[in-house]
């Protein structure tokens, strides 16, 4: 298994490849990580940041070619916070001025939140910023999945860090990723003391987490887990 980056950038955005799918965006600043899942005409983009600079990341995609041949997008929050979702409705403008269809998609309890705009749990004012309501097209439950081209994504419900934390589990027949969010980090969790965290979720969320077989942990900050059961024991371990 090889994880590259991509000659020709900045070096603090390089994008990192885990082939054959996936494009990893190191966040910017407060900006959570970005990251794109590309198969046949379709992609799906997990997390867009705080929205300051969604132009950086768009420029990379393009000057990357990442997104040439895409008809349809799907934009997946891992959860409710402005620092994941800030970038949503920027990035689906600027798709679609591209032509290609986009849709929102979410856990339900997430879903819920960012269609009411609800800045106590978002946290929008944090960042001297403020969030817009904003619908959501695919409202999911856990073990539902989000498809993207032949490649199928399952979600799994990990409440804690928030009430509608979720991952993505994908195995694409090469390797075993899961999108964590702010679920677990490399070395850490998410913190628990904001509004609807719970830690006891949490390290419930982390134990089921510990049953799945995954190559890669793709974190919503930070750098990527690459020894997963090894990584949650750890944690859990001062929990």
């Amino acid at each position: 298994m090889r994880i590259s980056s991509i000659e020709g950038f900045p070096r603090e955005i390089i994008p990192i490849e885990i082939p054959p799918h996936v494009v990893m965006l190191r966040g910017i600043s407060w900006d959570s990580n970005v990251y794109l899942v590309r198969d046949g005409d379709g992609a799906l983009i997990i997390d867009t940041g705080t929205g300051v600079n969604w132009h950086v990341y768009a420029e990379i995609w393009e000057r990357g070619g990442y997104l040439d041949g895409v008809k349809k997008a799907v934009i997946f929050n891992t959860h409710e916070h402005f620092d994941h979702v800030g970038g949503n409705s920027v990035l689906k403008d600027w798709l679609e001025r591209k032509g290609i269809d986009v849709l929102f998609a979410a856990h339900r309890v997430t879903a819920e939140t960012l269609e009411k705009g609800d800045d106590y749990v978002i946290l929008a004012y944090s960042y001297g910023r403020r969030f817009e309501p904003q619908p959501v097209d695919l409202k999911l439950e856990d073990g539902e999945a989000l498809k993207v081209g032949s490649l199928r994504l399952e979600l799994l419900h990990t409440p804690g860090h928030t009430a509608g934390s979720s991952c993505l589990y994908l195995d694409d027949g090469r390797n075993k990723i899961m999108f964590t969010g702010d679920t677990v980090f490399k070395g850490t969790v998410g913190r628990t003391d904001l509004p609807t965290g719970d830690g006891w979720a949490l390290r419930e969320s982390l134990e089921r987490l510990m049953e799945f077989e995954v190559d890669f942990g793709l974190p919503g900050h930070g750098k990527i887990i690459e020894n997963w059961k090894g990584n949650l024991a750890e944690v859990l371990g001062w929990l």
